[in-house]
Formats: structure tokens, C-alpha cells, sequence
């Protein structure tokens, strides 16, 4: 296109033109594994057949559009297992070898794309001068169905895995060092990174780590419970046991396979759960062992860590919730009590109680128990246990609320990917950036520089590292 630089680069499965913008050099849509259709629908990902052409390379909606701001779907089930490579552009003329990035979207192992202009990395690679790559994975029952007996286990995390074998083997072409590889993400793409540091089959490929806002107070999906599920969902499809399940499930379109899994959302939604029919299934790829018993083996050891969460996260998920936000204490009692217990459901109500004071709601003071329950008490399980074993360990509570607030979201699941990457101008409609620009991209770039910091050397300039229990220890942004 006239007046538009490019850039070719070599990989192992062809050439690939990207774009210069600014400072960096985006490459969009780099395949790195077989599209997943047809026999490959359900299959652990496969390697590209490749292209002897120079390539270009310039899914469902999101769960929380409310927050972020609505995002129009464009996604293809063929053609959907790739890579997006931001590079700074020096990086692509030095010869120098960058520290990568490699993180992943979230949407609760159900929705999202690592191509959305909302995780466009560019002006992170530029700022940190670091190499940026995020990548799409199956989300949903394309990703998450358990049904081991066609192959389909975790398919997700081996799509993350293949990533990851994508990046050691090529990033070096764009700049990057495969020997300094940071694994991180958000939500359901922090929670994918912790299983890729913690597997005994990808931790030798990873550096260090960044969990942003990971929900660690979901436990991973038991077979028994998958299978259940699994189960219920072909019989929304109208499949019926005895035929051949795999051929049956490859031959429909994939949006009656998404129409049919939103319908078993709603069948097993209940107040007060943010769960997903399908995520990560304990025992399948991926995920061989507990997040506990992984940690306990030392499977983190010498990696690293900056971990955190915003403050408010559960508001995303109950501000816009009329059963939740017209909840009476016993209300939330009940929910709670289905939760954890009876006494446990009353102390932690009066815990949370006590903190927020007389003039806060039960919907209030409910929403901060999951904000904990789901988010912030998983975090620094983590980060505890990190430390304690002599690890460097950062620790950050994002805390910037907008300006205007109708919606009384505060510092919400989601605020702080804008200020990462620096993508204000791609959420102009969203309710957590409404107020001062100039203040954003100011703590925006605090942000992101502490975090380019850490990927490129493991630590941060300004910041204590975390010591175990020590709230002192923990950065506050915002």
C-alpha cells in the first residue's frame, strides 16, 4: 500500500511481511499451528503445512464488553491459531536480541483474541524495548470440551504450548531472545501462564512470569465434572450417545457449536459464580497436578514473579447483575454459604463488613468477599509461597478508579489493560476510562514501564521486592 513501510521476516513455515508503525514493527496473524477444522476440529494443534508466498501479516463476543467497551466479533475458526509479533523497530536493524513477551488474553477460557486492538503490543515493545507476542487459542468448546476418547483434552493449554514452541524456535528472526521469555496474561490468560510455568513440559522454556488479575480461586475443572458437562452439551446439540461422537461434532458449523455452549451457560449459571462450563481439566495436558502441589514440588523455583490484581475486580462481574445488586445479607449469605460453608460464609461476610463499614450494601460487601474469594487471596497464596522460598517476587494492587463512575466499578477486573498497552483510543466507550486522559496515560506509562522492567531484567528499579505477608511490600497504581 503507497505510503505504508514493510518489513520481511523469515519463519520456519514461510516469509511474513509486517507494517512499521511508529517505533515498532507489527506482524498480525502469523499462523503457528494447521487451522483447526475439519479431522483437526478437537485435535491437538498440528503443525502449518507453510506458504511459498510472502504472507501478510498485518471469536465469540467478550464477556465483559460492558466494562472494556463492545468489541465487534471477527473471528474464523479457519485460520484462527495464530501469533501477532510486536517488535521494536531497531530491533529488526541491531542484530541485538531482545527479552520477549509472550502473554495471553483473557475472557474466561471462553471468549477473547489476541488480535484485538485492545492488546495491540506495539507501543509496549517501543516503550520497554522488548519484543511483544500474543496469540489467539481456542477458547470455549473448541478449546475446553472434555472428551477424551476423540482427543479432545485441554485443548487450550496445547495450543499455548505449540505458542510457545513457536516463539522458541522463531522469535529470534524478529529480534527476540529465546533464552529471556517472559510468560504473562490476564484473567483466564494469567491463569493459562501459571499452568505453563508450573508443567514440567513447558517450565524449561520460561524465564520469568506476570499474572495480572489471575483467578486463582477457581479450582480446575475435575474429569468427573467436565465429563458431566460434556455430556450435557452434546445433548443440547441434539447428539445422541452411541453415534460417533467425533464425526457428529466436526460436521456442524462452528456457531452452532458456540449457540449451543451459550445455552449451557445459562443452564448452569447461578448468582454469584463467574465460572465457565468449560476450563482447564486437572489431570489432562497442560495441567498434570495442582497449582498447590506444582508450587510445593518447586516447580516455580528461580522464575522471577511480579503478580497482582486491581482492587475492585468483582465488580465487572456483579455491578450490571440486578440479583445481585438487590441482594439482602441473607441473600448473600445463602450464596455464599452454597460457596464455602456455612461459618465460613457468616466470618468472611463480617470480615468484609466490618472493612467497608455501616454505609455498605450487601451487593458491596459481597462483591469485595469474591473480589478476594476469586482474585486477590489466590494472588498472594502465590506470591507468598514465592517468596518464602527466597524467589524475587513483585506485588502490585491496581487502584485507579474513573473520574465519573456511575456504575460504581472502581478499579475493575480489566482497568488496567488500557494503561499496559498503552490502548486508550481502543475503548472509548468504556466506563473505566472516563475522566482525566492526561492522568491515565501518565500512570499508563508507570505502569507499563514497570512491567517492560521486569521483562527485560527480572526485577524493577523503584520497587521493594515482596516479602511474605508483608502488605507494605505490595505497589499500589492509581
Amino acid at each position: 500500500m503507497t505510503g505504508i513501510e514493510h518489513t520481511v521476516v523469515d519463519t520456519d513455515r514461510g516469509k511474513v511481511r509486517g507494517v512499521v508503525e511508529g517505533e515498532a514493527v507489527s506482524f498480525r496473524g502469523i499462523p503457528y499451528a494447521a487451522s483447526p477444522v475439519g479431522e483437526l476440529r478437537f485435535a491437538s494443534p498440528q503443525p502449518h503445512p507453510g506458504w511459498t508466498e510472502v504472507r501478510d501479516a498485518a471469536q465469540a463476543a467478550s464477556r465483559l464488553e460492558k466494562v472494556q467497551g463492545q468489541r465487534v466479533p471477527d473471528w474464523n475458526e479457519d485460520g484462527s491459531l495464530t501469533v501477532n509479533v510486536f517488535t521494536p523497530r531497531r530491533a529488526l536493524e541491531d542484530g541485538a536480541a531482545r527479552p520477549v513477551l509472550l502473554w495471553w488474553h483473557g475472557g474466561g477460557f471462553t471468549s477473547g483474541s489476541g488480535g484485538w486492538d485492545w492488546y495491540d503490543g506495539d507501543r509496549l515493545a517501543a516503550l520497554g524495548d522488548i519484543v511483544v507476542v500474543t496469540a489467539n487459542y481456542r477458547v470455549g468448546p473448541l478449546g475446553y470440551l472434555y472428551l477424551p476418547q476423540i482427543g479432545a483434552a485441554n485443548l487450550g493449554p496445547q495450543d499455548q504450548a505449540a505458542v510457545l514452541r513457536w516463539v522458541q524456535d522463531n522469535i529470534a528472526s524478529f529480534g527476540g531472545d529465546p533464552r529471556t521469555v517472559t510468560v504473562g496474561g490476564q484473567s483466564a490468560g494469567a491463569y493459562s501462564s501459571l499452568m505453563l510455568a508450573l508443567d514440567p513440559a513447558t517450565n524449561g522454556s520460561i524465564t520469568r512470569v506476570l499474572l495480572q488479575s489471575g483467578p486463582f480461586g477457581l479450582n480446575p475443572q475435575d474429569a468427573h465434572q467436565a465429563a458431566e458437562n460434556a455430556d450435557a452439551y452434546l445433548r443440547l446439540l441434539g447428539i445422541p450417545a452411541g453415534t460417533d461422537t467425533a464425526k457428529a461434532l466436526r460436521a456442524l458449523p462452528a456457531e452452532q457449536l458456540l449457540d449451543a455452549y451459550g445455552r449451557l451457560s445459562v443452564q448452569l449459571a447461578a448468582p454469584g459464580n463467574a465460572a465457565p462450563p468449560m476450563y482447564p481439566v486437572l489431570g489432562a495436558p497442560g495441567m498434570p497436578r495442582t497449582r498447590q502441589q506444582a508450587l510445593a514440588d518447586g516447580a516455580l523455583e528461580g522464575k522471577p514473579l511480579l503478580i497482582g490484581t486491581t482492587r475492585d475486580e468483582a465488580t465487572a462481574f456483579f455491578a450490571f447483575d440486578p440479583r445481585i445488586q438487590n441482594l439482602t445479607t441473607t441473600g448473600a449469605l445463602d450464596i455464599l454459604t452454597a460457596q464455602v460453608g456455612r461459618q465460613a460464609a457468616q466470618d468472611v461476610y463480617q470480615q468484609h463488613a466490618a472493612r467497608l463499614g455501616e454505609q455498605a450494601t450487601p451487593a458491596q460487601i459481597f462483591t469485595a468477599v469474591q473480589t478476594d474469594g476469586l482474585f486477590r487471596d489466590g494472588s498472594l497464596e502465590v506470591a507468598d509461597h514465592h517468596a518464602a522460598g527466597g524467589n524475587t517476587t513483585y506485588v502490585y494492587q491496581f487502584d485507579y478508579a474513573p473520574a465519573e463512575d456511575p456504575y460504581a466499578l472502581g478499579a475493575t477486573h480489566c482497568a488496567e489493560l488500557p494503561f499496559l498497552f498503552n490502548t486508550f483510543d481502543a475503548s472509548p466507550d468504556s466506563p473505566v476510562l472516563a475522566g482525566d486522559g492526561d492522568a491515565q496515560r501518565a500512570l499508563g506509562r508507570e505502569f507499563a514501564t514497570a512491567v517492560a522492567e521486569f521483562v527485560t531484567t527480572g526485577t524493577t528499579s523503584d520497587w521493594l521486592p515482596y516479602a511474605p505477608a508483608t502488605a507494605a511490600r505490595i505497589r499500589h497504581f492509581g
